[in-house]
């Protein structure tokens, strides 16, 4: 069993509107999830979500290549960078956490991938690698402990946080079971390769929970 120290988080991946089923870029099962999520969240005195929040004309949107579809891969200054359906626009319903998400004591939302030029899965930095969130800043005053990752997309939004974490130096554990994958072109198993490679610890919520 694992305990839940007082200064360990949670954080919250993305449970948006349109990572759920119905949702324009859903995540299959992804509202499976959310009644562990809540559960889980009660174990822990800190929680802070992430929220995917972009503006109508994102880079990242295949609408905006002509000759592209989404999942289709392009080359920007930063890198590759996945194309997606429009999706998490500012203000709208597809962009509202779910709110089926039952989690009153979440401290902190940290809204990402709102800079029109540059997309971010990471709740720590966007995908130029340079521009920072915040969040680590915020972790780091706090004294967090142990930082416990669910949410959506495991492949995607939840490894790069995990990742940009055990980078930030925290300690790291992804709740395999309070995530669900996109899976696409093998990402799913990348994305698990990598997070091994960088000491992200990968459990169980019966772990936590009993």
């Amino acid at each position: 069993m694992i305990t839940i120290e007082p200064d360990d988080v949670l954080v919250v991946v993305d449970v948006q509107y349109d990572f759920l089923p119905g949702g324009s870029l859903a995540v299959a099962g992804g509202n499976e999830i959310v009644p562990l999520i809540n559960q889980l969240a009660r174990k822990f005195t800190h929680v802070v979500l992430t929220q995917d929040w972009h503006p109508a004309d994102h880079i990242s949107f295949a609408s905006q290549h002509p000759g592209k579809a989404p999942f289709d891969t392009i080359e920007l200054d930063y890198g590759p960078q996945v194309l997606w359906p429009d999706h998490c626009v500012w203000d709208s319903h597809g962009a509202e956490i779910a709110g089926t998400l039952d989690i009153p004591h979440a401290q902190l939302i940290i809204r990402k991938g709102y800079t029109r030029g540059v997309d971010s899965y990471s709740g720590f930095q966007e995908a130029d690698r340079q521009t920072l969130t915040g969040l680590g800043g915020y972790l780091n005053e706090r004294d967090a402990g142990r930082l416990y990752v669910v949410g959506l997309a495991t492949d995607f939004c939840v490894a790069w946080t995990a990742l940009d974490a055990a980078a930030g130096g925290f300690d790291v554990s992804v709740i395999e079971d309070a995530t669900r994958a996109i899976d696409a072109n093998g990402s799913l198993e990348k994305a698990w390769a990598d997070m091994e490679a960088a000491g992200v610890d990968r459990v169980k919520s019966g772990e936590i929970l009993g």
